[in-house]
């Protein structure tokens, strides 16, 4: 069964045929995960801004139709300036074909885009047309059975050298979560 229906020609963002969609959002309703807001992962989510200097920073979590962002920093709204379209506000709901967050998941390692414009494939992205967002950073949570539940990620609407120590920087804070879950899940409490 395939999520991630062929693009027509003349778009050049392909998002990626994701196989394991159905297992992981039977597996993050077991868990709890995907479908409500987290303070302590809203927390997560701004201490990784922190981090990393990026005005956006989510702990998304990929169901088979669409993403969650169940922890989530966004910069305050401003208002437009004379002349200047509003751009939407990222919510905690976005298509499966916005961002780069499915293609962390289905590569199943962390992905650096320093400038989306860089990269025809995702240059095309909606993401960058609607929220002006033009460099990301996200590593995917996987959890010792192997099973990718998401991702942690910044982005940001400037281009950004992320480097070696914002690679760096996201893979371990991937790594802390899921750590952090499996542990709750292990203590049979609420996952956070």
């Amino acid at each position: 069964m395939s999520y991630d229906p062929p693009r027509p020609a003349g778009r050049l963002l392909l998002t990626p045929e994701d196989k394991e969609a159905p297992y992981r959002a039977r597996r993050l309703r077991l868990l709890g995960l995907g479908e409500y807001p987290e303070p302590a992962l809203d927390a997560f989510a701004e201490r990784l801004a922190e981090r990393t200097g990026a005005p956006y920073a989510m702990v998304n979590f990929l169901g088979e139709d669409r993403q969650f962002f169940a922890g989530l920093t966004i910069p305050a709204a401003r208002p437009p300036s004379d002349g200047e379209e509003a751009k939407p506000e990222l919510g905690r709901h976005m298509a499966r074909d916005h961002g780069f967050c499915p293609h962390v998941v289905v590569r199943r390692k962390a992905l650096v885009l320093e400038d989306v414009r860089d990269y025809p494939r995702f240059a095309g992205n909606p993401v960058v047309d609607e929220f002006g967002i033009r460099s990301y950073l996200g590593a995917p949570l996987i959890d010792s059975g192997g099973m990718v539940l998401g991702t942690v990620c910044a982005a940001d609407v400037e281009p950004r050298t992320w480097g070696k120590s914002g690679l760096e920087t996201i893979k371990s804070a991937a790594a802390e979560l899921v750590a952090r879950l499996e542990r709750r899940e292990a203590d049979g409490l609420p996952v956070l």
